[in-house]
């Protein structure tokens, strides 16, 4: 009589580990109950307990912009909390992106209904993670060619836009006219950070109101019209 063999059971994933990405797609798929799980540089970060006070209210305001943002501007998509393949030790699952759409130009794809690329857009909401958000996945995001990165530094009240140029994120300048931080490569993404670090959702919607109404805008939307393919 043969044996038969009970089926391994998956290792669970464990802070610190280094995995290849098969690998880790693989456990993190098996534990379900996790909500929040990123391979950075081949090494398995897992996050705290989220906290209303520096994170889940302040996640909710960066979805409010951008998604307003996105209802203006079709084309572009906004997610949140996505997996995204960005090489084969690196799958980070940020807190919002921006992306145009593969189908009017956009560079990321989809595979196996996951996001495959870097991402036009970024934002972290970054408490107690702020260490890596700004030094190991920052680098990652600039080494994969993310157009943009925000660290919302939630402990310090303080919010950081880095926009690549060339090979290198340089900070994002407010404009001298109107102090506004004014998106690269999103025409129109306009955003009053002092208003935002301070909880004043419509004071930055005012504002994004302003950067939607602009010519630039309206010029990008006529753009992404032109190049749409389905």
């Amino acid at each position: 009589m043969s044996t038969v063999l009970a089926p391994k059971r998956t290792p669970p994933l464990e802070n610190g580990e280094q995995l290849s990405r098969a690998e880790f797609e693989r456990r993190y798929m098996a534990m379900p109950h996790v909500k929040k799980a990123e391979l950075i540089e081949g090494e398995v970060v897992m996050g705290s307990p989220v906290s209303w006070k520096y994170h889940a209210g302040q996640h909710t305001d960066i979805n409010a912009w951008l998604g307003v943002y996105r209802a203006a501007t079709p084309g572009t998509d906004a997610v949140d909390n996505s997996t995204v393949r960005l090489d084969l030790q690196n799958e980070p699952q940020p807190d919002v992106a921006l992306i145009v759409l593969p189908e009017c130009g956009g560079r990321i794809r989809m595979e196996d209904t996951y996001i495959v690329g870097a991402p036009e857009l970024v934002a972290e909401v970054s408490g107690s993670t702020t260490s890596i958000d700004l030094n190991r996945k920052l680098q990652v995001y600039r080494r994969n060619r993310v157009s943009e990165y925000i660290v919302w530094r939630t402990y310090d009240e303080e919010l950081d836009w880095f926009v690549l140029r060339g090979e290198d994120f340089d900070r994002l300048e407010p404009d001298p006219v109107d102090g506004l931080l004014k998106s690269v490569a999103f025409p129109g993404l306009w955003l009053d950070s002092a208003a935002l670090v301070n909880r004043d959702l419509a004071t930055v919607l005012a504002a994004l109101g302003r950067g939607t109404a602009s010519a630039e805008h309206a010029a990008f939307v006529q753009r992404l019209a032109a190049q749409r393919t389905t």
